[in-house]
Order: C-alpha cells, then sequence, then structure tokens
C-alpha cells in the first residue's frame, strides 16, 4: 500500500509537467541536485554551502509556479467518478450542448473548429490558446466563434466537461490532399495526427459539418453521425469506424 501511494503521487507529479513547460524547470532543479551531489563528493566547500543556502527556498518557490498546476490536479481528484457519481450526468449534459451548438453555428455558417480530447493530453495546445476552465455550454461556444469576436479564430479545447480554452494554435496538415483544404480543415486533421482526439470544423463558407480523427475527414456529416461520434468520446457508444485517409474521403 505504501509502495501504491508513493506511485501514485508520482504519477500525478508527472501529469501535471507533462508537455507543459514546468518540465524545463523541474529539468534545472535536477541539474542544481546533481551538482550539489558532485559538490560533496568533490568536497567542493563553497559550492556545497552555496546551494545549502538556496536549497529551503526552491520548495516555495516551486509551488509558487506550480501553484495553478496544483490547483487544478486537484480540481480533477474532485471531480473523479469516485468521489462525484453524477460525472455521468455532466457528460451528457455536456454531449446535448454541443449538439445545440454545432449544428446552429452550422446553419448560420459560423467558422469553429473544437477539439475533443480523448486518452492523450492536450495542454500544449491549450497553453497556446486563451485560458477558460468553463462549463460545455451552446451559449459560450456560439459567444467564442461569434464572426468579429477577439476568439473567433483559432481552435476550441475541450477536456472532459470543460471548455480548457479558445483561440488556440494547432499544427496545420502537410501531405498534399490536405492543402487542396483551407486553415481550418487542415488544422483539425493536423491536430489528430499528433494526439489521440477528434476535430469537428465548420465550414465558414458553406456551413457543411466535418469529422478529422487520425489524419483523416470526413465531410458533410449529419446530426445524428455527430452524435455518434461525441457519445464515443464521452463512453456512451461502442467505438465507430475511423475516419478513412483517403483522398475520395477528403473530397
Amino acid at each position: 500500500m505504501d509502495i501504491l501511494l508513493v506511485a501514485v503521487l508520482i504519477y500525478q507529479a508527472l501529469l501535471i509537467i507533462r508537455g507543459r513547460r514546468a518540465a524545463q524547470i523541474v529539468g534545472g532543479v535536477i541539474v542544481l541536485a546533481s551538482l550539489y551531489f558532485a559538490a560533496v563528493w568533490a568536497r567542493l566547500d563553497l559550492l556545497r554551502s552555496v546551494l545549502e543556502t538556496l536549497a529551503p527556498y526552491t520548495a516555495f518557490a516551486l509551488i509558487v509556479m506550480f501553484q495553478s498546476d496544483i490547483r487544478r490536479v486537484l480540481a480533477q481528484l474532485g471531480r473523479s467518478r469516485l468521489l462525484n457519481p453524477g460525472g455521468g450526468l455532466q457528460r451528457r449534459d455536456a454531449l446535448e450542448e454541443l449538439l445545440l451548438a454545432i449544428p446552429q453555428l452550422a446553419q448560420e455558417k459560423t467558422g469553429a473548429l473544437i477539439v475533443l480530447e480523448r486518452k492523450s493530453g492536450l495542454r500544449s495546445f491549450a497553453e497556446s490558446g486563451v485560458f477558460l476552465d468553463a462549463q460545455v455550454s451552446r451559449h459560450l461556444l456560439l459567444s467564442i466563434f461569434l464572426k468579429g469576436t477577439a476568439l473567433h479564430d483559432g481552435a476550441v479545447i475541450i477536456q472532459g466537461t470543460r471548455i480548457a480554452a479558445a483561440a488556440c494554435y494547432l499544427p496545420l496538415a502537410l501531405d498534399s490532399a490536405s492543402r487542396m483544404r483551407g486553415t481550418r480543415h487542415r488544422a483539425g486533421m493536423g491536430v489528430t495526427e499528433e494526439a489521440d482526439c477528434i476535430s469537428i470544423i465548420v465550414s465558414e463558407e458553406t456551413g457543411q459539418i466535418s469529422i478529422a480523427e487520425n489524419g483523416g475527414i470526413r465531410s458533410g456529416v449529419g446530426v445524428e453521425e455527430l452524435r455518434e461520434a461525441i457519445s464515443e468520446v464521452y463512453g456512451f457508444r461502442a467505438k465507430r469506424p475511423a475516419a478513412k485517409k483517403t483522398g475520395e474521403a477528403r473530397r
């Protein structure tokens, strides 16, 4: 039990720094620790004294630098299924809010790019945008993608039942077939090549809904297919066949 609890703590610490700039800070701390042990081994008393003087302040500095990340991890623990038996209802509410927002965006021909996180994290992409951490809401999504607003361009990243960030920059797909599409569609395809997620794209020119997955894309998606795709992310249905990567599927 002791080893298991320590392993859980280490795992949570890795979740905090994974895909973030904090990894570089932790690397710097490791370098300083290695330098201290080298100074002890080589009997460099002056260097050892300086590092020992700085050591008590390191813990406080780390808490200050990681305070937002620590708070986010504690909040995620509080929203776990074990502590929050209503999590299924929250996912169902998020599903319905998305199914209300996306067809309305398509009807009004409002360009949109929504990325739904699955197994692998999207923190590195979320950090490129504006941090929100808000409940998934139809009205909020419509406001974000409203033409002429500051957050209209870029992607919305949804983690679980929360809108993590808006106006996020995503990598573009670079293959020849994707270059025939607009930037929004290429970004939706590109992020699915690098992370386990699905992208929902609404065309600003035609109002057509597309779903990108594993680097492929399906266009002309209807409401039922959209429901099936989002339901799979929230664990309400069996897994769908992946989007085809052929040129015909992209057209």
